[in-house]
C-alpha cells in the first residue's frame, strides 16, 4: 500500500470541475492534444499560467501522516507519496464508489488529488513546474465495491487535469486499481512519478 497524503470517449462537465473524459485514453482526441476543452491555452503558457487561468491555486504540502516523507527524488526522477481525496473544507472525501459515490462524484476527488500533487511536485521542483520534462507514471487506488469496474474512468479525473496543466508532458503511464478501503476512508488515493530537468 502506498504512503498517503494529508486532494472510454465521452466528455462530460461538473459544475466548477471542468470536463471529465469517459471513454478510451488513448483514443480520445482532448487527451492526446494534452489540452482537453481549453480554447484559451496558447503554446506559450506556462504550467503556472494554466493553473491561474483555471483558478487554481497549489497549497503547500501536507504534513505526512505516518512514517514517511512526502517526496523523494533520486536523479532526475520524482517519487510522490500516496495523496489521498480531500473536499474543499480540507477534510477527507469519504466514501466508496459503486456504494454512496458516483462515478461523476468519484471524478471530481481524483482531480482534487491531482491538485495536491501537483502541490507537492511545485515545492519539489523548487517553486518551478516549468523543471517538469514529463509525468511518468500515475497509480491510483479506488475504494470500492467489488462489483465496481469503472476504477479507470475515476482515475480519469486527474489524468485529465494533469493533461491539461501540462499539455505532451502530462500524457503518462497508468495503472487504476479497487481496494476494499483506504486510510480514513478516503474513495480515492494516487501516487505519481515524475521527470524533472
Amino acid at each position: 500500500m502506498p504512503a498517503h497524503a494529508g486532494t472510454h470517449a465521452e466528455a462530460i462537465r461538473m459544475p466548477g470541475m471542468g470536463s471529465r473524459i469517459r471513454g478510451n485514453d488513448s483514443a480520445n482526441p482532448m487527451y492526446n492534444s494534452g489540452l482537453s476543452n481549453s480554447p484559451h491555452w496558447n503554446d506559450h503558457m506556462s504550467a503556472q499560467d494554466k493553473l491561474n487561468a483555471l483558478g487554481i491555486t497549489l497549497a503547500a504540502p501536507a504534513t505526512p501522516a505516518a512514517a514517511y516523507v512526502m517526496y523523494v527524488q533520486t536523479g532526475n526522477l520524482v517519487f510522490l507519496s500516496g495523496h489521498i481525496a480531500k473536499k474543499p473544507d480540507g477534510n477527507p472525501w469519504v466514501g466508496q464508489l459503486g456504494k454512496n459515490i458516483a462515478l461523476e462524484e468519484g471524478q471530481a476527488a481524483a482531480r482534487s488529488v491531482a491538485i495536491d500533487l501537483m502541490g507537492t511536485l511545485k515545492e519539489a521542483c523548487g517553486g518551478d513546474l516549468g523543471r517538469v520534462k514529463r509525468i511518468v507514471k500515475v497509480m491510483s487506488l479506488v475504494n470500492s465495491t467489488p462489483d465496481f469496474t469503472e476504477q479507470h474512468l475515476v482515475t480519469n479525473g486527474a489524468s485529465e487535469l494533469l493533461g491539461e496543466v501540462f499539455g505532451d508532458a502530462g500524457k503518462h503511464a497508468r495503472s487504476a486499481f479497487g481496494v476494499a478501503q483506504l486510510p480514513r476512508g478516503t474513495c480515492v488515493e494516487i501516487e505519481m512519478i515524475v521527470e524533472v530537468a
